[in-house]
């Protein structure tokens, strides 16, 4: 179960833009992630390199004053992030990620968010 302390270091991290190293310190080896009903992602080294190949042409920005519950091994974190595609066309993603932590890391991760945001 995490604490308080350690889900805050978890959203700063994120918050600075530093989002392969939250993955590779935050994330547990077998960690899993899915985007609303998508296709679920696991493993922590394929999580990170997934992020990095999505960040060699896109531009992704976290907006501070991220907000989270904390309930026992589970977090939901409410996430707003700016984006800029390759082409670069701009939208804003505003989601809930769900989080299942085992002891101090994310072990399953979901986000939930309406897709029209991702329209340009």
């Amino acid at each position: 179960m995490p604490t308080r302390e350690r889900v805050q270091a978890f959203i700063a991290m994120v918050e600075a833009n530093e989002f392969v190293a939250a993955i590779r310190q935050f994330y547990t080896e077998d960690a899993s992630m899915q985007e609303n009903l998508g296709a679920i992602r696991a493993g922590r080294d394929a999580l990170a390199a997934g992020e990095e190949k999505v960040l060699e042409t896109t531009a992704i920005t976290t907006r501070p004053g991220t907000a989270f519950v904390l309930d026992g091994d589970r977090v939901v974190v409410h996430w707003v992030f700016d984006i800029v595609r390759p082409d670069g066309r701009t939208f804003t993603l505003d989601e809930l990620a769900y989080q299942v932590w085992r002891d101090d890391r994310i072990a399953q991760e979901r986000f939930y968010y309406d897709p029209a945001q991702r329209k340009l």
